[in-house]
């Protein structure tokens, strides 16, 4: 199932702004930034995959409009070589959001959520919950699409050899497979939790 990322984006916008031009402007920055060549997965298909995971609880979100922000800005900026990308995201979504007529409380909501996206600690604020579970969906898949977000994932790092890639990753999926709970909200956590742990052993067992 695929939905049309620009006219979401566009309709969020609306809501706030009738400038046209920033509109554009603002689009065709995100679009150029995810589909870079070096994003094989942090890219606009897992903005995508973010909103159509989010459309079964729309229901339990209480501001739909910040979260929706938080997904499209929430990876703008994304090298495999930076460690304060979530910050630089964070930074270039409040820059973004400012000159529109959007409260100033929603943009620290956005920025706090993108920033939550850098180390996935369970918050206090129920739609950053959904938001970090949304990001991190792909953990529970069928072990094919896991392998092959996998190896995105491997792609994105290319510019390090597997004797420096091998124990980062491990790390990474350590750190997952110590959170108490990988998913922390209930509708997640039920969908995803049992499979996603699975998914992690494994690929850990043959990296």
């Amino acid at each position: 199932m695929s939905i049309n990322l620009n006219s979401i984006f566009s309709n969020l916008i609306s809501k706030y702004s009738d400038n046209e031009i920033l509109k554009t402007d603002y689009w065709k920055e995100i679009e150029k930034s995810y589909s870079q060549k070096s994003r094989k997965y942090h890219n606009l298909i897992h903005l995508e995959n973010m909103i159509l995971e989010l459309e079964e609880v729309n229901d339990k979100i209480s501001d739909c409009d910040s979260l929706h922000f938080s997904i499209f800005y929430h990876d703008i900026i994304y090298k495999a070589t930076s460690k304060d990308n979530e910050e630089k995201s964070a930074e270039i979504a409040k820059i973004r959001l400012e000159k529109l007529n959007i409260p100033q409380e929603k943009i620290t909501l956005i920025y706090n959520q993108i920033l939550a996206t850098k180390s996935h600690k369970k918050s206090e604020d129920s739609d950053t919950n959904f938001l970090l579970d949304a990001d991190l969906a792909i953990l529970g898949q069928d072990w094919k699409i896991y392998e092959n977000y996998t190896q995105q994932i491997r792609k994105e790092y290319s510019i390090y050899p597997d004797f420096m890639y091998k124990p980062g990753r491990k790390k990474v999926l350590i750190h997952f497979l110590e959170f108490e709970e990988i998913f922390k909200t209930d509708y997640f956590k039920g969908k995803y939790e049992e499979k996603a742990r699975e998914n992690i052993q494994r690929e850990l067992e043959i990296i």
